[in-house]
């Protein structure tokens, strides 16, 4: 790969890896901050309102998704790319600056209901604008190697944030956390936002998307959802080979701190070790994976990833909850990990994949974000009603029913490997690139 395909890499995975770092502080510090903005009550339902809160601001990712998917296509990525990371950047510093309950009322919960909603808004479109820019911008044997850095800079940015938390927990006293600390991480966000930002309006654009971004859909029709009913077929295919994957994900990512913590019985402390040294191997396990889609094809990763997620969810959950110390843990986390890197390393290429470059961030964004708002962005919440309902291993079957769901759409959908991006919807039999050797 050539330096300008690296520099388009960096710039969009670092605009990714302040995004993510944004979305993700909420969940790994809700812990300290569920208390300011509600009235007394148990631990579990604060978790559980302002878990409710986190998956509302996936309820304004289909939103996110279209508008801002509708400017990747018609503006250009980089527009798109711009514009996420700008209302990122405004809504780390709303939650930074919010008011408490004691201070507001309910009238702080309501400012963070509104930077979620905003936050919704901007990653519903950053997913879609860095999966099609990540995709575009690398040469055609290297994009399972290239896209997969777009699951390193979200897990790096989830890093950050634990690796933050970790200093503050150890710098500070519990007592402070909970009353501002938990504050920092977002002013931190909102700073590495504007320096994205920067780097951002500098960008250069992909060239598939200057050479063929009128190809593939009808005059005028770029980034329109009546363009996209025209691939309704891909649309659904987003969506139900997003569910088992974003379940899975979220589940031993965002939430497993608090399943560690809260139903494990682990310190706090130890379960953000734990959760901090796992995604550190996880981030390098992407691009191992995205590279070794670039030999075999797609389908044989995402399979496995089914399969293993199908059958392993419940024994790992089952033995996460009695792991009772850190290595027990580390391990099995690290298990789970490794089994939906199937998944993560190459969702984003594939989904690019499907569709023509004049709808690709629009069908990349819309239907990925309503998979999201209906399994991702519920799951933590589910998760923690069944614990609060007594029965939270029947979350884990629900996590594994959805990768069975899943595995089926693996099974049948057609492998992408060697599509040429410039030609994917073009009314002509052969859309397949002459295969050529991986270097």
């Amino acid at each position: 790969m050539g330096r300008d395909h690296w520099k388009k890499i960096w710039v969009g995975s670092a605009g990714n890896m302040v995004e993510w770092f944004d979305w993700f502080v909420y969940a790994s510090f809700a812990t300290y901050f569920a208390g300011a903005f509600f009235p007394e009550g148990n631990d579990t339902a604060k978790l559980m309102n302002t878990a409710g809160i986190f998956a509302v601001g996936f309820f304004m990712r289909p939103v996110g998704g279209w508008l801002l998917g509708r400017v990747g296509d018609r503006k250009g990525r980089k527009a798109a790319l711009t514009l996420t990371v700008t209302l990122m950047s405004a809504s780390a510093l709303l939650i930074a600056v919010a008011p408490t309950y004691a201070v507001a009322g309910y009238g702080g919960a309501a400012v963070l209901l509104v930077a979620r909603l905003l936050q919704g808004l901007s990653v519903g479109g950053e997913y879609a604008a860095s999966a099609t820019y990540l995709t575009e911008a690398s040469a055609p044997r290297h994009r399972g190697f290239a896209s997969s850095f777009q699951y390193v800079s979200m897990t790096a940015g989830q890093i950050l944030g634990l690796g933050l938390q970790i200093v503050l927990q150890r710098t500070m006293s519990t007592e402070a956390l909970h009353s501002w600390g938990w504050r920092i991480p977002f002013i931190v966000g909102a700073l590495g936002a504007a320096v994205v930002f920067y780097l951002r309006r500098n960008m250069l654009e992909t060239e598939v998307y200057e050479e063929t971004a009128d190809e593939g859909v009808g005059h005028g029709e770029k980034g329109t959802l009546k363009a996209l009913w025209a691939h309704r077929r891909e649309a659904f295919l987003v969506v139900a080979l997003t569910m088992g994957g974003t379940v899975a994900y979220y589940t031993y990512t965002t939430y497993l701190t608090k399943y560690l913590s809260n139903s494990a019985g682990l310190p706090k402390q130890t379960a953000t070790l734990v959760s901090f040294c796992a995604l550190i191997v996880f981030a390098c396990l992407q691009p191992l994976a995205g590279r070794l889609s670039d030999r075999i094809g797609r389908r044989p990763l995402l399979i496995t990833f089914a399969v293993g997620s199908t059958l392993l969810t419940v024994p790992i959950m089952t033995m996460l909850k009695h792991a009772g110390s850190f290595w027990p843990a580390l391990g099995l986390s690290l298990l789970a990990l490794l089994v939906i890197t199937g998944y993560t390393s190459i969702n984003a290429c594939v989904k690019a994949e499907l569709f023509p470059t004049g709808i690709r961030a629009l069908g990349v964004a819309l239907p990925y974000a309503v998979a999201n708002a209906l399994f991702g962005g519920t799951a933590e919440y589910v998760a923690l009603w069944f614990k609060d309902s007594g029965i939270e291993s029947g979350y884990y079957w629900y996590v594994a029913g959805c990768a069975a769901v899943s595995l089926v759409v693996y099974l049948t959908m057609r492998e992408t490997r060697d599509i040429d991006l410039g030609r994917v919807g073009k009314d002509v039999p052969e859309q397949r690139r002459d295969r050529l050797p991986v270097s």
